[in-house]
């Protein structure tokens, strides 16, 4: 496990140091600061020095960790993403619906998670843009394929379409629910309320196989 540099010991009167830091502890740091930042003042108007002050840690390690803002962003996206795929794609096609449910009311009405808001929000930059279209895209395949879809088969453009739309679904469900907006009776919901709703949807948009 790599170590950050160990940190001189204080002399009396000044603060203690803090405490030394591991590699896997400095880049998860990193991350959550960024995925806050980005979330809120978007790709754009972020800079690594924001990210790093936020995150307590020098500049520089974003680069060692992450080669650059935009490889930051990637791995704050694919983060994102992996939150959608343990919801899409790895649950038995027969439990999606209940899967979506609980993650939507997981969230709460305290907000979006900065995740969804990470995969919501426009950057303004063409290849951050990019990205997040693939982290989409790749969660609404592994959604389709729970139902059946398979490529190049016949039929697998329109399951692939209704899986982009069962997955817009829900993202919508969790944006009317969220603190800006809080529409009555959806904000109030519980799991249990949501689970028929969602899955007469999911059904009736991806029939089970």
């Amino acid at each position: 496990m790599t170590a950050e540099p160990p940190v001189p010991s204080a002399t009396a009167g000044e603060p203690a140091p803090r405490r030394r830091r591991d590699a896997t502890e400095t880049r998860q740091l990193l991350l959550d600061a960024a995925r806050q930042r980005f979330a809120r003042d978007g790709y754009a108007a972020t800079t690594v020095r924001d990210i790093a002050d936020d995150a307590g840690v020098n500049v520089a390690l974003i680069s060692r960790y992450f080669s650059s803002k935009e490889g930051l962003f990637e791995a704050c996206l694919r983060a994102a993403g992996d939150e959608l795929h343990r919801t899409a794609g790895q649950t038995p096609a027969e439990r999606v619906p209940e899967a979506i449910a609980r993650h939507i009311a997981d969230l709460g009405t305290a907000g979006l998670s900065s995740q969804l808001t990470l995969l919501l929000r426009s950057s303004g930059d063409a290849g951050a843009d990019e990205i997040r279209r693939g982290v989409l895209s790749r969660a609404s395949e592994q959604l389709a394929a729970a139902r059946g879809w398979r490529p190049g088969e016949p039929g697998s453009e329109e399951i692939l379409l209704r899986a982009q739309m069962a997955l817009a679904a829900g993202i919508g469900v969790a944006v009317l629910r969220s603190s800006s907006i809080q529409l009555e009776p959806l904000s109030a919901a519980t799991e249990q309320d949501l689970v028929g709703p969602l899955r007469e949807l999911v059904d009736a948009l991806l029939p089970p196989h």
